[in-house]
């Protein structure tokens, strides 16, 4: 089954057009050096919950949006070396300098998937 990467950011939505481009150009170089898809998912429907929830986890701001997204590879072994191809890929340098959000409030992780139907 696949391998996930996931991510969760807090976005001002002032900036949602410069992610969206960063993004774009993300997913091409991600799928052209191996991931399967590659999504990316503005919050429509994230309550600011009492004790847990997408905005809290990022630390949202009025003025922010969250994104959730996520990465599939054919497995862990895959993903670890398209991740490396992708981090020497020079067209991103200048973007992940430069992203239009906080990354110190990034959350993001990698997911053996349980079950797929």
């Amino acid at each position: 089954m696949a391998y996930v990467d996931g991510f969760v950011v807090a976005v001002p939505k002032q900036n949602l057009k410069a992610y969206e481009d960063m993004a774009r150009l993300a997913g091409t170089v991600w799928k052209e050096h191996g991931a399967l898809t590659y999504v990316e998912c503005v919050g429509d429907d994230v309550p600011y919950g009492e004790l847990t929830s997408f905005p809290r986890s990022v630390q949202a701001k009025d003025d922010e949006v969250v994104v959730f997204s996520w990465i599939t590879y054919p497995s862990r072994q895959e993903r670890d070396a398209i991740n490396a191809k992708v981090m020497a890929d020079p067209r991103l340098k200048d973007s992940m300098n430069s992203a239009p959000f906080d990354a110190k409030r990034m959350i993001y992780g990698g997911f053996k998937t349980l079950m797929e139907m």
